[in-house]
């Protein structure tokens, strides 16, 4: 197993670095090895979504944390590049989830708040750094709160993003490095969270046709842009498109590659 603490300090300084942290989620061994080859990629970060999909389960862990955590070491093990891992809401007990994680070799985690009271969210943050500090270094979380994403369609929006704000510092406060927002898609708001959040701080989800692109992102103060489920989306978007070519009696994409 590859130095972890070293790993950590590798992810760590990624996300305070002058370029945006650009993580395109993967899912199994082959799709870790894909983009751990691909020219720019510094680090890799789980899609639980991905890989619950891949073993027939729905999101929100439905799927085995033990299922799901076999997975996690195997993508670990098959990279030589830091791995986060997304830990959902902790199973139940975040601080034994992100020691499971690190057992399996993750150096960060996405920890959902699914909009808990603040202090027991504030708490299931404080367990998940601790478990990194009980291993020896600091594990770097992607502490995410669910304002935006669970907002009601005729919510006030300026109250939205100031209860995303709030949850926010208060991860800040007690040592998250970054706090992810999921859902959030418009210029003028990702631009109120970076600002209220602080320089580097504020980790965002790329959603196909509604998303800022990553410069823009990255001239807006962000600092780690992801992509969540949507590149197992993508993946399997051109299955789905090349299994109807060949149906209709056509022939595979003549630019396919050997990547496995």
């Amino acid at each position: 197993m590859p130095d972890l603490a070293d790993h950590a300090r590798r992810l760590l300084d990624l996300h305070t670095a002058p370029d945006v942290l650009v993580l395109a989620n993967v899912w199994d061994v082959a799709s870790a090895r894909v983009v751990a080859g691909t020219a720019g990629v510094q680090a890799l970060a789980t899609a639980s979504h991905s890989i619950a999909a891949t073993f027939g389960y729905e999101d929100g862990e439905q799927i085995p944390l033990d299922l799901h955590l076999d997975m996690v070491a195997r993508i670990a093990a098959a990279v030589d590049l830091p791995v986060s891992m997304d830990m959902e809401a902790g199973y139940g007990d975040p601080g034994e989830t992100a020691r499971r994680a690190i057992a399996a070799g993750a150096v960060g985690g996405n920890l959902e708040d699914e909009m808990r009271p603040l202090d027991d969210a504030v708490a299931a943050v404080e367990a998940v750094l601790a478990a990194g500090r009980d291993a020896g270094f600091e594990l770097v979380l992607n502490a995410r709160t669910d304002a935006v994403l669970r907002a009601e369609p005729d919510a006030d929006r300026e109250e939205v993003l100031a209860e995303a704000v709030r949850r926010g510092r208060a991860y800040l406060a007690v040592g998250a490095p970054v706090v992810f927002v999921p859902g959030v898609v418009d210029r003028a708001e990702i631009a109120v969270l970076a600002e209220a959040l602080g320089p580097r701080r504020l980790s965002v989800l790329t959603v196909p046709g509604r998303s800022p692109s990553v410069r823009e992102l990255a001239d807006l103060g962000v600092a780690r842009v992801s992509a969540g489920p949507n590149t197992q989306r993508v993946a399997l978007t051109a299955l789905q498109d090349a299994t109807a070519a060949l149906v209709a009696g056509g022939g595979l994409p003549p630019a396919t590659r050997m990547l496995t």
